[in-house]
């Protein structure tokens, strides 16, 4: 587990998987969730869903703290962008070629017999098991297989296995929804180039972009074809769109790598804002606070309604023991974006810090707001948990708990936290009702 990145504030870490096998363990790394990482990959991304016919709210999309170079679709309408391919990308037009082309896989029904298979099973187990295959096909034989035997679903076996036909239909999905939004399909040919660069390289080094998503002569002739007639062909990426790629690779360069690395990348001479950015995360994360607000500071000097400045104050703050410090900051990030989730399960969660009752009253008021947004944070139930505990409400103290176990995939747990909170709410109020549905989908998980 990396350090101190993505802490359990906006931005944080969950663990996927937990199995016996050390090797096995190597082979499974974390999700990413930060506020701003997800608010860009959703700006790419609606105006694609959108012309595909899809509900963008309804596509989940998921950052695994991988250095792999790979993105794919599972498990119905969820997206899986590994860190390795964001940090990759040179333009945004090739990570929304990337987008676009999942995209096609999602609205075409490609791999539908699996994709049935796995409808209902839990994020874990599906990063579990193509992240087991991917050893696997790796030469990491005996890890791989520790992760697919973990999975506990034989199905997926043949899961990230597209074919050539699939492939050329999801690149024409993906042209004609980029042409559609009035997009330059270009960045999809670069990005092909980019993987398709390592095919002649050993086979463990292959990246498993490549290796579930074949390359043919005849694809990327006819991906040509298609782009070179757009009218949008040369139509360059927004200002803001390259503004807001080179602040996402800063951002996750500065928390995943040494404070060596990252002034080596981002040097003090380099006054850009992608590396101020990076370097006050990589200071504060040292730790050098100092330096961190230094930077941070001037950051928020001159782009003073940027919420996600003032979120990194808070967490450089909070991370490093001033706990009232970054009430602050974050009080004016939550002011600036009112309905970014992330950002208000931090602020809920440095209120019950403070170990005053009267905080963690308004942290409940907080946090649930934050729920109305994202119902599947686990870590927003667990403050919630917390802040009900520090106010005596026993009850609610059990249905989060409740809520939190249901989403963590413990049955057990779920189903005694459920009828221990039965008994504070009248029959047949909402909350009674929400447990029986508790006690019911866990009864029904622990006997599948």
């Amino acid at each position: 587990m990396i350090k101190r990145i993505f802490t359990p504030v906006s931005i944080f870490l969950i663990l996927l998987l937990s199995l016996g096998s050390a090797a096995a363990k190597q082979t499974a790394p974390s999700f990413i969730r930060d506020a701003e990482i997800e608010h860009t990959l959703r700006a790419y991304a609606r105006p694609l869903f959108k012309v595909a016919g899809l509900n963008g709210e309804d596509v989940e999309i998921y950052i695994i703290n991988s250095t792999d170079l790979n993105a794919f679709v599972a498990g119905g309408q969820r997206l899986f962008m590994f860190r390795g391919l964001l940090e990759r990308v040179e333009t945004p037009g090739q990570l929304k070629g990337v987008i676009a082309h999942e995209t096609g896989h999602i609205a075409g029904g490609h791999l539908a017999r699996t994709q049935d298979a796995l409808a209902n099973a839990n994020v874990k187990s599906i990063v579990g098991m193509i992240l087991g295959l991917a050893a696997m096909a790796a030469g990491g034989g005996q890890a791989g297989a520790a992760v697919v035997l973990g999975s506990q679903d034989a199905a997926t076996k043949s899961f990230l296995q597209y074919s050539r036909t699939q492939e050329s239909s999801a690149d024409q999905a993906a042209i004609t929804y980029l042409n559609r939004t009035g997009q330059s399909g270009r960045g999809m040919m670069e990005f092909l180039e980019i993987i398709g660069a390592g095919q002649y390289q050993p086979q463990t080094t292959i990246s498993s972009y490549y290796r579930s998503h074949p390359v043919s002569s005849e694809r990327v002739s006819a991906l040509s074809q298609r782009v070179l007639a757009s009218p949008y062909k040369d139509k360059p990426p927004s200002d803001e769109d390259v503004i807001a790629l080179k602040r996402m690779q800063a951002k996750l360069y500065g928390f995943t790598r040494p404070l060596g690395s990252t002034l080596k990348k981002y040097p003090v001479s380099d006054n850009s804002v992608e590396a101020r950015y990076a370097r006050a995360i990589g200071y504060f994360r040292y730790p050098d606070l100092p330096k961190a607000i230094k930077e941070i500071d001037s950051l928020i000097t001159e782009y003073p309604t940027d919420p996600y400045f003032h979120e990194l104050k808070a967490q450089a703050l909070y991370e490093n023991g001033d706990i009232l410090g970054a009430l602050p900051p974050l009080e004016t990030a939550m002011t600036l974006a009112p309905s970014e989730p992330l950002i208000l399960t931090f602020y809920g969660t440095v209120l019950n810090a403070t170990g005053n009752v009267r905080d963690s009253e308004t942290a409940i008021i907080v946090l649930n707001d934050s729920l109305s947004y994202d119902p599947n944070n686990g870590n927003t139930w667990d403050q919630l948990a917390i802040a009900y505990s520090r106010t005596g409400d026993t009850g609610m103290l059990s249905l989060a708990s409740a809520e939190r176990s249901l989403l963590e995939g413990n049955s057990q747990k779920a189903i005694f936290h459920a009828k221990r909170a039965q008994d504070f709410f009248p029959i047949g109020s909402p909350s009674y009702l929400r447990l029986e549905d508790i006690i019911t989908i866990s009864s029904q998980a622990s006997r599948n």
